[in-house]
């Protein structure tokens, strides 16, 4: 197969930076491998194939199997042989769980920064941080009252009723809440997902997932920006939206050593004044809060490539865990698709 994948080809570079940090955790992925019953899925041979899924948008585990039965180009970059047989979609599906468990994700991911190569790209100084709205695998139908009532048309007809999330729930995926990005948008149920971004070069750095609600962006950024801070030994920035511009906020951030460079919020409200906003001219005057508005916007980036060619825009999993585990996934393949290119420059 290595000869006749073309030496130009993008996933070259991509399959050697796999590789490379693959090598680096041999010993986490050496616990995963059965020791008793049926011969299990080799860990560096599932990441390889998941990676795959994210790269080219594949929608199911049965899919991506029936693919990598024919195709070669799939079968170099897992590391199978033209004869080697494929594994069973179920196989896929339950190998899949033993990396959630053992945290491979998450530690490929900081392998990955810590790469010799990726390192000087990133920034240990400057952040972003945003989040974004997952589309759960639950209809609107299963979203029915918690104490049982209401099953007489199956959740087929629920015009006009009153629904919240404190007194109904998803019978197919509980985790789910029911949420609105905005004023006039419709409501749908959705996980969000929270992501930072380094900002020299716009490569994700963490990810997180959690309830959607009015809150959750807020909390999951003071969290994720705190183990930055941490990090880096000394006061960073995060550039952030005006979502995130309220006076509790911001005093979380500044109280862990974090420089709010949030985007002023000073809409004009219902009741027709100016809202006020919790960032003032000490903040906005230096040239680093432009800097940062500017480099904010490249976290967009991100959830565009996740959501038209990942497998971020609708998850195909239930529960937050595995909802997470894809997220977090997704932001490992945009940093392998962009950091060759970074190289290359």
């Amino acid at each position: 197969p290595d000869k006749r994948v073309p030496a130009n080809h993008p996933l070259r570079k991509v399959r050697e930076l796999v590789r490379d940090v693959l090598s680096d955790l041999d010993r986490s992925l050496g616990k995963l491998y059965s020791s008793e019953g049926r011969p299990s899925i080799p860990p560096e041979q599932l990441l390889s194939a998941l990676l795959l899924q994210v790269f080219y948008g594949i929608r199911s585990e049965r899919q991506l199997m029936e693919q990598l039965d024919y195709n070669l180009l799939y079968r170099w970059f897992v590391g199978l042989s033209p004869d080697d047989p494929v594994w069973a979609p179920t196989v896929f599906t339950k190998n899949r769980e033993r990396l959630q468990s053992g945290d491979v994700f998450t530690k490929f991911m900081t392998r990955l920064l810590n790469h010799p190569q990726v390192k000087p790209l990133l920034s240990d100084e400057h952040f972003s941080v945003d989040g974004t709205l997952i589309e759960a695998w639950a209809s609107q139908k299963s979203f029915r009252p918690k104490d049982g009532s209401g099953d007489d048309d199956d959740g087929a007809n629920f015009h006009g009723q009153k629904r919240k999330n404190d007194t109904h729930a998803s019978t197919s995926d509980p985790d789910s809440r029911l949420y609105r990005k905005a004023a006039g948008r419709e409501a749908r149920l959705c996980y969000m997902g929270h992501a930072t971004m380094e900002n020299r070069h716009g490569l994700a750095v963490a990810g997180k997932v959690t309830h959607a609600n009015g809150t959750a962006e807020r909390r999951a950024s003071e969290t994720m920006l705190k183990a930055r801070r941490k990090a880096a030994g000394r006061r960073i920035t995060a550039g952030e939206d005006k979502a995130y511009d309220t006076a509790d906020h911001v005093a979380n951030l500044r109280a862990i050593g974090v420089t709010p460079h949030v985007t002023q919020n000073q809409a004009v409200t219902k009741t027709g004044k100016t809202r006020n906003s919790a960032i003032d001219e000490r903040t906005t005057r230096h040239p680093g809060y432009g800097m940062s508005q500017s480099r904010r916007a490249m976290i967009e980036c991100i959830f565009g490539w996740g959501k038209q060619h990942g497998t971020m825009r609708k998850t195909k999993h239930r529960g937050i865990a595995r909802v997470a585990a894809d997220f977090l996934l997704n932001l490992i393949a945009y940093n392998l698709i962009r950091i060759p290119k970074l190289l290359a420059a």
